[in-house]
């Protein structure tokens, strides 16, 4: 299969998207567990710090894509983000609340759905073209 097969598809950017949601919605449950333990900070990722990475990677992906092309994982990625969650994890000194922590973590499980129900989309496309199917 062509290295550069899923790198004209939004599949790697879907792949980071899919990634933050599972690590958000574990640190917001972890606020959910917390929320009656005195003195527990809220926790959680920086959606905007997210996106702004995300955009950053995708310009330097277009910048790139007149020379080779890069694998879909490793260093050499723009898209790859080994440390991108520890990066932008935030602490929040105010009291942890039930309905606010609930209410992240269904926009979040929302997010991450979106995220792959098009990645799912875009892996039957693929299978299709390549079967010939389309």
């Amino acid at each position: 299969m062509p290295s550069g097969l899923f790198q004209a598809t939004s599949i790697p950017v879907l792949e980071q998207a899919v990634n933050f949601g599972q690590a958000r919605h574990n640190v917001l449950a972890g606020n959910i567990a917390n929320v009656d333990t005195p003195g527990y900070r809220a926790r959680d990722l920086s959606v905007s710090i997210f996106q702004e990475q995300l955009k950053g990677a995708l310009e330097a992906r277009r910048m790139d894509s007149t020379g080779g092309s890069d694998p879909i994982t490793g260093e050499d990625n723009p898209l790859y983000m080994p440390d991108a969650f520890q990066t932008i994890l935030r602490h929040d000194d105010g009291k942890v609340t039930l309905e606010q922590q609930v209410a992240e973590l269904t926009k979040n499980q929302m997010q991450y759905n979106t995220a792959l129900a098009i990645m799912t989309q875009q892996f039957r496309l693929l299978e299709a073209a390549i079967s010939e199917k389309a």
